[in-house]
Order: structure tokens, then sequence, then C-alpha cells
């Protein structure tokens, strides 16, 4: 008789004070804690309106750029093409999307966002403009702002 294999039990988060000092002295470490936590708050609030970073990545740019082919908006939102044609399908059931063959190229299909789409990443906005909220509670208006920056230099290199 075989037995099943037992599941690992997903970490907790570590305290801070509880890393040792060595993990704590590393902003590598601390990024990746902060960034995993962050990826958690973010995942279970879309999750709640049936919805995925994916999904939000992909409005926001349709929304911010325009109607664009499935390989532009795949660069533009660093989704996988392989996982854009998932994204897109699950968007489209939900009435978020709608994809057109490109008068200029009919191998290709145009993605747009429908007015629903727009309603749907309003609330979606909102949600995660909250979650943003609770990430950086300990900050203030000043730090978050500098925080952003200094993230925002530190990827562009």
């Amino acid at each position: 008789m075989s037995e099943t294999p037992e599941v690992p039990e997903t970490p907790e988060m570590p305290e801070v004070a509880d890393l040792p000092d060595r993990l704590r002295g590393l902003p590598s470490r601390l990024l990746a804690l902060t960034s995993a936590r962050a990826d958690r708050v973010v995942s279970e609030r879309l999750a709640a309106e049936d919805a995925r970073k994916w999904h939000y990545a992909a409005l926001a740019s349709l929304a911010e750029y325009g109607p664009t082919s499935q390989a532009g908006l795949s660069r533009r939102t660093g989704i996988y093409r392989s996982d854009l044609v998932a994204v897109m399908n699950e968007l489209e059931a939900q009435g978020h999307v709608a994809r057109t063959p490109d008068p200029a190229d009919r191998r290709r299909n145009v993605v747009t966002i429908t007015s629903q789409g727009r309603q749907h990443l309003r609330r979606l906005d909102k949600i995660l403009a909250d979650a943003q909220d609770e990430l950086m509670a300990p900050l203030s208006v000043a730090e978050r702002s500098l925080l952003v920056s200094l993230l925002e230099r530190m990827l562009a290199r």
C-alpha cells in the first residue's frame, strides 16, 4: 500500500525581528519577502473579484494605450505570449475585452477593452488602492513616494 505524499505547508512570513542579522541586512532578502507579502495580499484581493494580476495588467494597458495586438500587449505588460492567450480567453469570456481580426494583417487579432472592462478596471483600481494602503501603512506619504521612486530607479537600471 502506497502512502499519499504530504503536501508541504506554505511557510509563514517571518517577522523582521526574527530574521537572522545576516538576512535582515540583505536588501535583496527584504525585497523578496516584501514582494511575496505584496503578491499574496494583491492576489487575494483580486481573487475576490474573480480577477488575477495579469487581468489587471492587461486591462490597465489597454485602457491607457488603446487597442493593440496580443504581441504588443505581451510586450507592454511582460506577460508571456503563451500565458496571455489564457488571460485573453478569460477576459473575453467575462466580457472585459474584445478580439477582432486586424484589418492590416488578418493573421493577428486586435484586443480592445470593452465598456464593461473599463467598469471592471475601475473596481480593480479601488481594490488595488486599498491593498497598497494596507501594504504601505507603516510609511508616511513622503516615504511611500520615495520608496516608489527608488524602486523605479532600481528597475530602470
